[in-house]
């Protein structure tokens, strides 16, 4: 029954998968997302069966049916992605409303990191509601959705967590961290709490400071060796999304329920 269950739960989420792709895509472009799905490069109209999440990518072999041009890796990887969330959260035994409460949490993350590195920005309206539902949580306890009336110290964790991120923004001019970023610590210190949120803020720096090394080491390779060829080389001055490491970071504390602070301190 779980493996069923397991099953559903990664098709729905590719499913959702999917639909968050053509969020990503349409988002801000004025395009409506209600629009039929076509092909990039000619245009033509997709069909039900070239729409099948992740099936339909390999069984074209990753090319349009009509024109045969490339289709990006993105749509699979998004869509098995969320796949792999969904049943994740399926697994941690959440009460139904919980569950259907992290469903959504974990579509608005994964639609605002791929934005995040599509475009080098967050999108407001996807971050602002994160935000909301993070809030929410504050004051109704998504478990058994009993309202509550929250500490001080729960309100002030959004905002604590912002204040660092608006400082490093305000001082560069945006040049060292977006204001999207802040504003998605300040929903995560509301999910969290000071103690979760700082876990998950700390892990993605920590990951973002080794990814950002590895960059580095292999574009010294690249160029000391000539073997860039016509790819970007990575330098200190490059612009990376620090949003996926947020994100990757919330993720870690959920998932594993890993409490930073509370280790420092034993």
């Amino acid at each position: 029954m779980v493996f069923l269950l397991g099953i559903f739960y990664f098709t729905f989420g590719a499913i959702a998968g999917s639909f968050l792709n053509v969020v990503v895509l349409r988002y801000n472009t004025g395009l409506s997302i209600r629009g039929r799905s076509a092909c990039l490069s000619c245009g033509e109209k997709l069909s039900w069966f070239e729409l099948i999440p992740l099936l339909s990518f390999f069984l074209y072999r990753g090319r349009c049916r009509t024109c045969g041009s490339s289709i990006s890796p993105q749509y699979p990887l998004v869509e098995a992605l969320t796949g792999l969330l969904y049943v994740s959260i399926f697994l941690k035994q959440l009460s139904v409303p919980y569950t259907f409460y992290m469903l959504i949490i974990a579509s608005l993350l994964v639609a605002i990191l791929v934005y995040d590195m599509r475009h080098k920005i967050i999108p407001n309206g996807l971050v602002y509601a994160f935000i909301l539902l993070a809030l929410f949580s504050t004051v109704v306890e998504p478990g058994t959705l009993q309202v509550h009336i929250p500490a001080f110290s729960v309100l002030a964790s959004g905002p604590l967590l912002f204040l660092p991120f608006y400082f490093l923004w305000f001082v560069s001019s945006g040049a060292w961290m977006g204001l999207g970023d802040g504003k998605l610590a300040l929903g995560i210190g509301w999910f969290f709490g000071i103690a979760g949120g700082l876990s998950a803020i700390m892990f993605a720096f920590w990951i973002g400071a080794a990814v950002s090394v590895f960059l580095l080491a292999l574009s010294y390779i690249r160029t000391r060796y000539q073997l860039s060829g016509t790819r970007k080389v990575f330098t200190i001055k490059s612009e990376m999304p620090f949003a996926p490491f947020l994100i990757l970071g919330f993720f870690i504390v959920f998932f594993f329920d890993i409490d930073i602070i509370s280790l420092i301190t034993l």
